[in-house]
């Protein structure tokens, strides 16, 4: 039996890559229910190539028991265009089909969306400030009000 090829998915994150790996379903049954490859092999080994600009690299092997997975590809350079493919293998069937090459630009490390949360944020914590003073003076511990001697009223 060739195992393959992996559904594979790829989304961005600052100077990453997230790769979502979901294992090829299998052509077993067993009292009519449809085996999967975790179930009839336990443990399989995955295989990640990252093709670049600067050419295809292999990554090292891992191996997963679980039918749908994640690995994160770090230290790319932010705004470059990665692709990914995954072959699964397990230790009793090295025959496989590698998934279809699937395509990513890394995102840069400093994400849209900070800004605006840091700006955010300090807005808030100046409001916050503002009603405590507001409160503490109301109450008057900050410029007592000068209470004006008994003649005088």
């Amino acid at each position: 039996a060739i195992l393959g090829p992996p559904e594979v998915n790829i989304t961005s994150c600052p100077n990453c890559i997230n790769v979502t790996i979901k294992l090829p379903a299998s052509h077993f049954r067993d009292k009519g229910k449809l085996l999967s490859l975790v179930d009839i092999y336990e443990e399989l080994d995955y295989d990640i190539t990252l093709k670049s600009v600067d050419g295809e690299h292999k990554r090292p092997r891992q191996k997963t028991t679980e039918e749908v997975f994640s690995a994160v590809i770090e230290e790319l350079y932010p705004g470059r265009n990665y692709c990914v493919s995954v072959a699964v293998t397990a230790s009793l069937n090295k025959h496989s089909v590698p998934s279809p090459w699937k395509c990513v630009t890394a995102a840069s490390g400093a994400r849209r969306g900070y800004h605006e949360a840091a700006v955010a944020g300090a807005v808030c914590v100046s409001l916050i400030i503002a009603a405590v003073l507001k409160c503490v003076h109301a109450a008057g511990f900050i410029l007592p009000k000068i209470s004006l001697p008994q003649s005088l009223v």
